[in-house]
């Protein structure tokens, strides 16, 4: 119907139905132009899928406990080489302090680095990095801003270092301490929540981990699970080791620049994906 038509049908109508018709037609205007935006943008939603997995965009690389940004400042530097954009995420504080205001720290982080053009987000989370990095996921929509995740010797079950300490010296565990107690609220709401279909997560652990402790803590239903012994069964490296390990970079690198992982990687790839890191 054009205009001229469109205008002599509405002065054809009684004043409550011209009324009624006119609020109809501009729905009508306003919904097209909706469908069309969507179309030329792909979506006008953020959350209404997980980002492409073929649009890789920056790394956000979150630290672990006492928030040292020199333990991963390798890994970032490793990533930059191969053209990737990445940054190690500054947390509040001495980071000890409360897991969900780092989480926001996070957030905020993701927020800037999207609102600033990049096409998608990656997150690398170290030790307690990593259970930041799950609750974020969880509390605020991260299956729809992270492309991939993964996580390097994380408590996501808790640490029974962690508990010991509060036991034994309540005094020289801070907060977050608490929080990577097994069995802490904070955790049980992580066990709660599956993790989100359609968001690849690699997490990888070492089997000397101390600080982790039993080190499988780490282990995730429904991510691609790694243990670097698995891989190179003679490789001894620590908790504090892991960002810069070879093999780690290497299963890094790929996971994050390539496919991304879909099952443990064997050991006859152990040559190979340590030199990966190595270059």
């Amino acid at each position: 119907m054009d205009g001229v038509r469109a205008q002599a049908w509405l002065t054809g109508l009684s004043g409550r139905r011209r009324i009624f018709a006119a609020a109809v037609l501009v729905l009508v205007v306003v919904l097209v132009a909706v469908f069309t935006v969507r179309l030329s943008t792909g979506s006008a939603d953020p959350t209404s899928g997980s980002p492409a997995q073929n649009r890789p965009g920056t790394v956000l690389l979150v630290p672990g406990y006492g928030g040292s940004t020199g333990s991963l400042s390798t890994l970032a530097t490793r990533l930059r080489a191969t053209g990737r954009t990445a940054e190690v995420v500054t947390l509040p504080g001495d980071g000890t302090g409360d897991l969900l205001a780092q989480v926001a720290t996070l957030d905020h982080a993701v927020n800037d680095v999207l609102a600033g053009g990049a096409p998608s987000v990656d997150v690398v989370g170290y030790s307690a990095g990593g259970v930041v990095t799950r609750l974020w996921v969880d509390r605020d929509a991260g299956a729809n801003r992270a492309r991939r995740v993964v996580t390097l010797g994380s408590p996501l079950h808790g640490t029974q270092v962690a508990a010991a300490g509060t036991a034994l010296v309540p005094g020289a565990c801070p907060l977050a301490c608490q929080q990577l107690v097994p069995n802490s609220s904070l955790l049980r709401e992580i066990d709660a929540q599956a993790l989100p279909v359609g968001l690849p997560w690699l997490s990888l652990w070492t089997q000397d981990d101390q600080t982790v402790t039993p080190p499988d803590s780490a282990r995730l239903s429904g991510a691609v699970n790694v243990p670097l012994q698995q891989v190179c069964p003679t490789l001894q490296v620590s908790h504090s080791g892991l960002p810069t390990d070879a093999l780690v970079t290497g299963l890094v690198l790929a996971d994050l620049n390539g496919p991304t992982l879909t099952t443990p990687p064997q050991a006859s790839q152990c040559t190979a994906l340590t030199r990966t890191g190595l270059r």
